[in-house]
């Protein structure tokens, strides 16, 4: 790892006007302004189809799993925002994570992961922001060796929230998603170092 932690910036919904996407953007653009280095991905350009062993095994791992794959090792942290469908995360994270978990000959178990740090964010329309699929998404991340950072934020009214540029409107909420970044960036940094 290099002296400065290179964030994965990514949305759990490949919905185009996702309000995840807008809120991954705009924590994407806090990096950057924060001089932290960040790649946004770009969660409408993952094309997966749903995971099932048996297709694992008649055709091995589709060539966009391994791209992913090289995405995610060459990053020491994650900043997810994710919609809450159900209360619980959404299809398209679950695959997408499910997939780049597979091991390959001659990895470790769980390289993408193991030992990574993530913060979390969510935008919902209702009240509670998506903050009920946040705790989903952190057991798993858990259980697959990311250390997830204590602070996280959920945006209510998501459709009051940003403005036509995609910057969120509401400076409390502007503050704690630059919160959870800083913290992010700081964790990052000292495992890392």
């Amino acid at each position: 790892m290099s002296d400065q932690s290179r964030i994965l910036v990514f949305a759990g919904s490949a919905r185009r006007e996702s309000f995840n996407r807008k809120l991954a953007a705009h924590a994407y653009r806090m990096i950057l302004e924060k001089g932290g280095s960040a790649t946004l991905l770009d969660a409408a350009g993952i094309h997966l189809p749903l995971y099932h062993g048996d297709l694992e095994e008649a055709e091995g791992l589709p060539e966009e799993v391994h791209r992913l794959k090289q995405v995610f090792n060459a990053h020491d942290a994650f900043l997810i925002a994710s919609p809450e469908y159900n209360s619980s995360v959404t299809p398209f994270l679950k695959n997408l994570i499910d997939w780049i978990s597979r091991p390959t000959e001659g990895e470790e178990s769980l390289a993408q992961f193991s030992g990574k740090v993530a913060g979390l964010l969510s935008a919902s329309p209702g009240a509670l922001g998506g903050m009920r699929g946040l705790v989903h998404l952190r057991d798993i991340l858990g259980n697959i060796g990311v250390t997830v950072i204590p602070e996280e934020r959920a945006v209510p009214h998501a459709y009051e929230a940003f403005d036509e540029e995609g910057n969120l409107t509401d400076e409390r909420a502007s503050k704690a998603v630059a919160n959870v970044v800083d913290r992010l960036i700081a964790v990052a940094a000292k495992l890392a170092g």
